[in-house]
């Protein structure tokens, strides 16, 4: 039997994947979601700066970590400082500072670049999806588990849903760009 919910939710979490890259880009405000990208070489193992202090955003162009261990201090200091985000930390005993600078156009304009090519990897995503439900409906159907009438039924509940999740994703990189060029 088909199931349309497996690869409506296999979609939806296309979609949250894309949404948590995006959320990770830098824009001109401080986001604590801008460090998720950031992995700290602490106790053997890779961990987010988020498992090692708390993180707060107590003004629009600034963040603000409380490192729980003294000890962790340097190693996301260097963490932060080796990451893509040209952040420069400022450490005050266990609480590190980082002054979000504001964008230059150039860089504006390569982030809206990384934007759409997020987007247009996604959207890939979802359709490869739908690909492989059409198969499976092709499948079943030479198999003689359902009908050609069901199986052209199916295939428009996968091509709406597909339509649907390309046309949010669309919106989305057009928010995002749009926050991205506003000064």
């Amino acid at each position: 039997m088909f199931e349309e919910s497996k690869y409506n939710n296999k979609m939806s979490k296309t979609y949250e994947i894309f949404q948590n890259e995006l959320s990770s880009l830098r824009t001109g405000r401080a986001s604590a979601s801008m460090l998720d990208i950031v992995k700290v070489e602490v106790y053997g193992q890779k961990m987010p700066i988020n498992q090692l202090g708390s993180i707060t955003t107590p003004e629009p162009r600034s963040i603000n970590i409380q490192v729980w261990d003294t000890n962790n201090v340097t190693l996301i200091d260097s963490a932060i400082k080796k990451s893509e985000l040209g952040l420069n930390p400022q450490i005050d005993g266990q609480l590190i500072r980082l002054p979000v600078p504001d964008l230059s156009e150039e860089r504006r304009l390569e982030i809206k670049k990384i934007i759409k090519s997020m987007g247009e990897k996604c959207k890939v995503s979802i359709r490869n999806i739908r690909r492989e439900a059409n198969d499976e409906l092709k499948k079943l159907l030479k198999d003689k588990e359902i009908s050609e009438d069901e199986v052209k039924k199916n295939e428009k509940i996968i091509q709406d849903h597909t339509d649907n999740q390309i046309k949010i994703i669309d919106d989305r990189v057009l928010s995002k760009e749009k926050e991205i060029m506003t000064i």
